[in-house]
């Protein structure tokens, strides 16, 4: 029989849900060692949270993280709050010998990474960061493709993630506020796509070349009992009450990898016409790579090796079983296609298998990986800020 590990989950929101469904469906499709208890979930309002740990399974309900976090009865914690508070909980959780599972990004802050991944350097407990697209079968394929070499020497990367919901009717979530939040869309978004970049091309993004940073919508409205300032979600708005977003909606930036290629970055949230377009190309001697997480169960590749007159691009349907596409034996039958929940209970399975002591399907980051996406981010600001390239070994 495997063992079991109970695992503790702080917050109970929009990530709350999703990790919550993928602690609840591991077990069912993946012979995980060991097995994941529910125990105990963790919030600010107690009379929600009763009713989310009745509807997803969980044990028991806490408003007291601390307590939880330091519990004996308790092998891993889940961080899925917001972007300020994972350094204090992560930190917490290590100290006290739990494995730590957090949301990307790491931090809201370049200091508070740091921190985090200091205190993992010597902590008895693994660490895993929530950077969920990875176990996206098509995402895991292009890594396994280039790692392989069908790529060759690559020239070219451009990755985006375009979303349309932060528009000015959207109001004052706490996404929104700098001190909660620690930027916008770029560490919302970008943080994404600098950590499929670095995982699919197997290199490290060296120098940002230059960035625009820029905020749309400065003022947005209160939610009804908040001053702006509180941790919000979604809610009536106070009429004619507005507050201060002080974070990006947009940022851009240019880069070098290590391997010599080129590569540009986009994230928004006022891509209208987009609601969940993450999407990255890869240009390589030998071949190329395109994908779009809206169609997301396909990876595009060209075979530039093939005799001139059947070159072309084509279309990957990443949905087959047995040993053919990533994760994709754990499911149903071929072309039966996934979703988002599905990434997410994917990293579940690679997680408790590296805490039994096994390999994952394909790396896992933890705090100290999370830490070099974090430092392009602060690049990226800081070459924004200062309208000069920037080393991102120097940060």
């Amino acid at each position: 029989m495997p063992d079991t590990i109970n695992v503790a989950l702080l917050g109970s929101k929009f990530m709350g849900r999703a990790h919550s469904n993928a602690w609840l469906k591991v077990a069912k499709f993946f012979d995980v060692d060991p097995v994941p208890v529910m125990h105990t979930v963790v919030g600010r309002n107690a009379g929600e949270l009763e009713a989310f740990a009745s509807q997803w399974g969980w044990r028991n309900a806490s408003t007291d993280w601390k307590a939880v976090v330091a519990s004996d009865e308790i092998g891993l914690v889940d961080i899925g709050t917001p972007n300020n508070v994972h350094a204090e909980q992560a930190i917490a959780a290590l100290e006290a010998g739990k494995h730590v599972a957090c949301e990307k990004p790491l931090a809201g802050t370049l200091e508070d990474a740091q921190a985090m991944a200091e205190a993992a350097a010597g902590a008895a407990g693994k660490t895993f960061v929530w950077f969920n697209y990875r176990r996206v079968p098509a995402i895991a394929l292009a890594h396994q493709l280039v790692a392989s070499g069908a790529l060759g020497r690559i020239y070219h990367v451009r990755a985006a993630y375009l979303q349309s919901w932060g528009g000015p009717d959207t109001p004052l979530l706490w996404r929104f506020q700098g001190d909660i939040a620690g930027s916008g869309a770029h560490g919302d978004l970008n943080a994404h796509i600098i950590d499929a970049v670095r995982f699919v091309t197997g290199e490290e993004i060296t120098t940002i070349e230059g960035a625009i940073e820029h905020t749309f919508i400065e003022e947005r409205a209160l939610l009804e009992g908040s001053s702006g300032g509180e941790i919000a979600g979604a809610g009536a708005a106070t009429a004619g009450a507005k507050g201060k977003s002080t974070v990006d909606d947009a940022v851009l930036f240019l880069g070098r990898l290590s391997g010599g290629a080129l590569a540009s970055f986009e994230s928004t949230r006022l891509a209208t016409g987009y609601h969940n377009a993450n999407r990255f190309e890869i240009h390589g001697e030998n071949g190329a790579l395109r994908f779009d997480f809206e169609r997301m169960n396909e990876l595009e590749f060209y075979d530039a090796t093939l005799e001139g007159k059947v070159q072309g691009w084509s279309t990957i349907n990443v949905t087959r079983g047995g040993d053919a596409h990533p994760y994709v034996g754990a499911w149903w039958p071929d072309a039966h296609i996934l979703g988002y929940e599905h990434g997410f209970i994917n990293q579940a399975a690679d997680i408790l298998t590296v805490v039994g002591g096994g390999e994952p399907v394909v790396p896992i980051p933890d705090f100290a990986d999370a830490l070099q996406t974090q430092r392009v981010l602060h690049a990226a600001i800081e070459s924004a800020r200062n309208r000069a390239p920037v080393n991102v070994d120097d940060i």
